[in-house]
């Protein structure tokens, strides 16, 4: 890549920010924090507020309540142009009449930059981006990919410190948001601008984001690292919303006295969450699967079943799919096991040690173990 020149990357802090439209309310109290330099991705289903959030950082919607900081400057009641950041939208908002080149350089002409630095910013961009060859055309003549760049490059020449993208590959197909993805994250590492990027595509998220902000219902639900939000969600709806397939969540009941002997000994009624592929079929299990049905997917299948009544999904190797109607035994390993409050649905934390189901002489934790949902009985 070219290097081009660029600020320092400025953090975006919200405190208790609000927005209610009437009796709706779309955000409640809001706080979260985009490290300076960093890739955050807002996640979440359609309607939980996170373009309408994007939409206060920017400038364009007016929050109910709340502050939004941007470095160390208060940016809440400043219109859009006044606050040093540069956005991408979902359908790109290109000029259809103006040249590559003029759809570009279109923000640093209204800001009266001179003509000769708007050329040498132009080349810089259109090499980075692999738009050199494209500046004579209009946007119609291009493909979406090439549209994609172009609104990119509109925001990369402004030379912001905050970039904030709504939902940009959307319009793509599969195989080109993958390699979108790819050249997105190198063009925030290589230039080192604050991004802000909201999407519902976990795969978007994980695959991209230093930080993601999970939101539902205007809330959010969890802040944390990819590897943390897929290894430790904060609650059910963390653990079903990312991951493909999504967790298990089982009832207390679905586990029998194995259920019952936990709920004892953390008190309340519980949830137990199991990713399909921590599950494994073992003669040792305590967890009964009656196999409903599969799909098989190549190098791996996924087996559909029933463990307690409750429904269950479990990821195996694509050639031993079982056939439908046969009863397995599974288990799994004591650090794949999730609890939750069944109630609050909030995760529980519990001393994998004190877990009462590992094979004597094996303490659950230890490289020894057993699952601890695995028969103690010896084979």
């Amino acid at each position: 890549m070219t290097a081009i020149e660029t600020q320092q990357g400025r953090a975006i802090r919200l405190a208790g920010i609000s927005k209610h439209w009437g009796e709706t309310t779309a955000l409640s109290e809001i706080s979260v924090e985009a490290p300076a330099g960093s890739f955050t991705a807002l996640l979440g289903p359609s309607g939980c507020g996170k373009s309408t959030l994007l939409r206060i950082v920017a400038g364009l919607e007016e929050a109910s309540g709340g502050q939004v900081l941007i470095g160390e400057e208060e940016v809440t009641g400043r219109p859009a142009d006044k606050r040093d950041l540069s956005m991408v939208f979902q359908s790109y908002a290109l000029f259809p009449h103006l040249s590559v080149a003029e759809n570009i350089i279109f923000g640093l002409r209204t800001r009266r930059v001179a003509r000769a630095e708007r050329m040498a910013r132009l080349a810089q961009v259109a090499e980075l981006l692999g738009l050199a060859p494209y500046l004579d055309r209009k946007p119609g003549q291009l493909s979406g990919g090439q549209q994609q760049r172009v609104a990119l490059g509109r925001a990369v020449i402004s030379q912001r410190p905050v970039c904030l993208m709504d939902e940009p590959l959307s319009n793509l197909d599969a195989k080109l948001r993958q390699t979108m993805r790819t050249e997105l994250r190198a063009l925030q590492r290589e230039l080192g601008f604050t991004m802000l990027y909201v999407t519902h595509d976990q795969v978007e998220a994980i695959t991209m984001a230093d930080q993601v902000v999970l939101m539902n219902a205007g809330r959010i639900e969890q802040v944390a690292s990819p590897h943390d939000l897929y290894e430790r969600p904060a609650t059910i709806f963390a653990a079903r919303f990312i991951g493909t397939p999504p967790m298990n969540i089982l009832p207390q009941s679905a586990l029998g006295e194995t259920g019952a002997r936990l709920a004892a000994e953390l008190g309340g009624d519980l949830a137990f969450g199991m990713r399909p592929e921590a599950l494994r079929p073992d003669p040792q299990g305590l967890l009964e699967m009656q196999v409903t049905g599969g799909e098989y997917l190549g190098a791996d299948a996924l087996v559909q079943g029933r463990i307690g009544g409750a429904e269950a999904l479990m990821r195996v190797p694509g050639q031993a799919l079982p056939e439908q109607g046969t009863a397995l035994r599974v288990a799994l390993a004591p650090q794949d096991l999730h609890l939750f409050d069944a109630g609050t649905g909030r995760r529980i934390d519990y001393p994998q040690p004190a877990s009462p189901m590992a094979r004597p002489g094996h303490p659950a934790g230890s490289s020894g173990a057993m699952s601890p949902l695995s028969n103690p009985k010896e084979p």
